[in-house]
């Protein structure tokens, strides 16, 4: 079955950088697009950053400049670079993947910025 499982968040201080994770297992992930999300309290879950089978990523203009999403298709993994951190930035972090119209989501990191 469809397996995604993150790690790496935790609290940070305003400026400071994270690198989130995603390990990803039973579909063919080389070809799949992947795509962080986030949630923070009281408001909506919203796109990040994604990233398709050939490279081409794509940002929230929150983030631009500051995140960069990349893969390794080799470990089956999504990374998400995130640097020059705001304390707007705090949320819980998923990983996700849509196949054939059904979402599937990880268990969610929290990424906290603040002094």
């Amino acid at each position: 079955q469809v397996q995604l499982v993150e790690s790496g968040g935790g609290l940070v201080q305003p400026g400071g950088s994270l690198r989130l994770s995603c390990a990803a297992s039973g579909f063919l992930f080389s070809m799949s697009a992947m795509s962080w999300y986030r949630q923070a309290p009281g408001k909506e879950r919203e796109l990040v950053a994604s990233i398709i089978s050939g490279g081409r990523t794509n940002y929230a203009d929150s983030v631009k400049g500051r995140f960069t999403i990349s893969r390794d298709n080799a470990k089956n993994t999504v990374y998400l670079q995130m640097n020059s951190l705001k304390p707007e930035d705090t949320a819980v972090y998923y990983c996700h993947i849509d196949i054939r119209r059904r979402d599937y989501w990880g268990q969610g990191t929290q990424v906290t910025v603040s002094s």
